[in-house]
């Protein structure tokens, strides 16, 4: 069965249109609110306690959806992008209908066709708001995002990040995510398995909204992944598995990469925006085998793939932004690699001995320290703790000089 909806019949009967002709279109289209009613009502008889039993075979039937309906269900899918019929939809309280559907429902194909209807109202500002604002809608909504079933998980996306594109309604939206630790196991989960394209790109579209939306949501997702969970039985390791957000994107980059440059840059966009905090710069060096596999990709999409010598301008001109995402991220990582290096020859004996030959003295500090700051706070900081250790008296002063660092002694 085709998954895609269908649109709706050119014709109809002689009697519908008789109907349609006695004001029973909706809107300015030629669809029927009669037929639209009927359509609705079948869903609702779908979901009704009657029909939801739980012995076995039932419940095989209610995975499977039937001919006609999914065929008049996709239709009300079509006509949805029109936003008279969608806003006939919200005064006929279909996203509770919905909601029910995707609350009771185990049909994949169903509750894809829901989400997909909902996403497709929700492009249209009024109702969008609406919808966002109903916190039991938006709960039901943010589960399908633990759906097993990729076609639903992208109508779900595709819902998602058009909603986060609302600036009314974008914050709603974050608070829930933040109230759901679990989505962020989900979302991980998809990036670094899944091998649908589609699915893959828009998942990273929703990440980078989110992050570009919300650092505080950032900097919890890097942090999670910081988290280890303390020794479990062997048995329980499965569920026990720790997701780390740059490996992840790093997965669903190489899954893309080749088939959707789109989907490519905004995975390199997700990168470039964990470098603009420390916590997710350390997220990608910390770890030796993640800092190289994010080098290994980047100059291989730089090297291989990239401003090769026989592309046309007009390409080069397609992958600036792309390539402005790279080239920021392994800059990042080459000052980080350098910043750790200093660091290592930055000790307590070359801090004395500094000192003691002159070469250090609280001018020169203090006009190093309006040089490096604020952008290398980290570094200065370092500094400062070792400084302490050798001369307080010097340290105390810088300290009471710059009152942006945080030194804790």
């Amino acid at each position: 069965m085709d998954r895609n909806p269908s649109p709706p019949p050119p014709a109809r009967e002689e009697d519908d249109e008789e109907e349609v002709a006695g004001g029973d279109c909706i809107g300015s289209t030629v669809y029927s609110k009669h037929w639209l009613f009927g359509v609705l009502s079948g869903l609702i008889q779908i979901v009704s306690p009657e029909n939801t039993k739980s012995s076995s075979d039932d419940e095989e039937q209610q995975m499977e959806l039937d001919e006609e309906m999914e065929n008049e269900i996709c239709r009300v899918w079509d006509m949805s992008m029109d936003e008279d019929v969608a806003l006939f939809l919200q005064e006929f309280n279909a996203p509770d209908i919905f909601m029910g559907v995707l609350a009771k429902s185990k049909c994949p194909r169903l509750r894809e066709i829901c989400v997909g209807i909902l996403g497709n109202m929700a492009c249209f500002q009024e109702i969008c708001v609406s919808i966002s604002k109903d916190k039991n809608l938006g709960q039901v909504l943010l589960t399908c995002l633990y759906d097993s079933d990729p076609p639903t998980l992208l109508e779900t996306s595709r819902l998602l990040l058009t909603c986060l594109s609302q600036t009314e309604v974008a914050s709603v939206w974050v608070e829930r995510i933040q109230e759901h630790p679990a989505i962020y196991d989900s979302i991980c989960f998809i990036m670094s398995s899944s091998t649908n394209v589609d699915l893959l790109v828009k998942v990273g579209e929703v990440v980078d909204k989110l992050f570009d939306l919300d650092e505080k949501l950032m900097l919890e997702w890097i942090r999670n992944g910081a988290v280890q969970p303390l020794e479990q039985p062997q048995e329980d390791a499965e569920e026990q598995r720790v997701f780390r957000i740059v490996p992840c994107v790093l997965e669903a980059a190489k899954q893309v990469r080749s088939e959707n440059l789109e989907g490519l840059d905004v995975y390199m966009h997700i990168l470039q925006l964990l470098t603009t905090v420390d916590d997710g710069i350390q997220a990608i060096v910390q770890c030796p085998d993640t800092g190289k596999d994010t080098w290994n990709l980047l100059f291989d999409l730089v090297c291989h793939e990239f401003c090769q010598s026989d592309d046309p301008p007009i390409i080069l001109q397609e992958q600036k932004t792309v390539l402005a995402s790279v080239f920021s991220v392994l800059s990042a990582i080459y000052a980080s690699q350098v910043e750790q290096e200093y660091r290592k020859v930055l000790t307590k004996e070359t801090v004395a001995e500094g000192l003691k030959e002159g070469q250090l003295s609280k001018q020169k500090c203090s006009c190093a320290f309006q040089n490096l700051l604020p952008f290398y706070s980290p570094v200065v900081e370092d500094f400062l703790k070792i400084l302490y250790e050798v001369d307080k008296t010097l340290a105390g002063d810088l300290e009471e000089s710059f009152p942006s660092l945080k030194v804790q002694t």
